[in-house]
């Protein structure tokens, strides 16, 4: 681990973004710039964070960690199900496929919580009984683990609203996905959920839902964007989880709540991150790819930026 003091120093060399000669027109999401070429496209993991859809900040490494966890996942995973990874050239970049990326997202939950409108708990603390058209039993608390995994889909993010209500039924019927593929899509995201869980179980971590991003790759199934990272994936400390109290993050879930006790929530500007909130910050993304992985992190040298836009200037994939 990175200590306190070599996290403030990198502070100053966060990656706000790159611009890269030779390849397409750049676009750039709340944490990522992508370039395309040649069928297929650059990834960028940026040390920008984002909470309540808007960026709020940069945290060291971030984006290191984002990108070096995930491809460790799509490698972790790859007898479950395909991925859309060619090649990992720098700590920061993943060469990926082209891939017709489905429209619809996969959350799967094990744990019964979240306090958003449309999050499992609330709807099930206002009454309903078959929210997203899983039965549940009566009497369950906000953090219960949940009898068995289950899955909420949801329709792709536009424009910062990505929280329709689907059930798997509206899925097939509206022909949102076909039943055939979308029966394996579930299959998958259970089966790679339960490997998640298996890994975080290891690690004294619990993984307690994630979100899943699968495409078609000449027309096979396989696993796009991002996999149980602290930013697509809730987990809880264990020794933190006790009944009637509510658990340690060890997700951006973490940094979410230092806003919200600043009385923010996600309109008008933000309050500015301090420098050691920041390093500690950084601090739990580290740890996170190192108890997950048992590697050490070894980060990339600085100014990351630099680097990044040299290794891709002419990058070609390998033989």
């Amino acid at each position: 681990m990175l200590t306190h003091e070599e996290l403030l120093a990198a502070i100053p060399y966060c990656i706000q973004t790159v611009d890269v000669e030779g390849w397409g027109d750049k676009q750039s999401g709340k944490v990522r710039d992508m370039y395309a070429r040649d069928g297929i496209r650059a990834l960028i993991t940026t040390d920008r964070v984002s909470a309540f859809d808007v960026v709020l900040g940069l945290i060291p490494y971030k984006g290191q960690v984002l990108n070096q966890l995930s491809a460790w996942w799509f490698e972790h995973v790859k007898d479950i199900v395909g991925n859309h990874v060619l090649d990992v050239p720098d700590p920061n970049v993943m060469i990926v496929k082209e891939a017709e990326v489905l429209p619809v997202e996969i959350i799967v939950r094990g744990y019964i919580t979240g306090v958003t409108s449309t999050s499992l708990w609330t709807l099930y603390a206002s009454g309903e009984r078959r929210p997203y058209g899983i039965e549940l039993p009566d009497g369950l608390q906000k953090n219960d683990k949940l009898p068995t995994p289950i899955i909420t889909p949801t329709t792709k993010a536009t424009g910062g609203a990505h929280d329709e209500r689907l059930t798997r039924d509206e899925i097939i019927a509206r022909g949102i996905v076909p039943k055939a593929l979308y029966e394996q899509v579930e299959e998958a995201a259970l089966a790679i959920f339960e490997r998640g869980q298996a890994v975080a179980e290891q690690a004294n971590l619990i993984l307690v839902d994630t979100k899943y991003e699968f495409g078609l790759i000449d027309g096979e199934l396989a696993l796009v964007d991002e996999v149980h990272t602290p930013d697509s994936s809730r987990y809880w400390v264990r020794e933190t989880y006790r009944a009637g109290e509510e658990p340690e993050n060890f997700d951006k879930e973490y940094l979410r709540k230092w806003f919200a006790a600043q009385g923010y929530k996600g309109d008008g500007p933000a309050p500015a991150i301090p420098d050691e909130f920041v390093a500690q910050v950084a601090a739990r993304y580290i740890a996170s790819y190192e108890r997950l992985t048992g590697q050490t992190f070894v980060p990339g040298q600085q100014p990351a930026a630099e680097r990044i836009a040299q290794t891709l200037k002419n990058y070609q994939l390998p033989k």
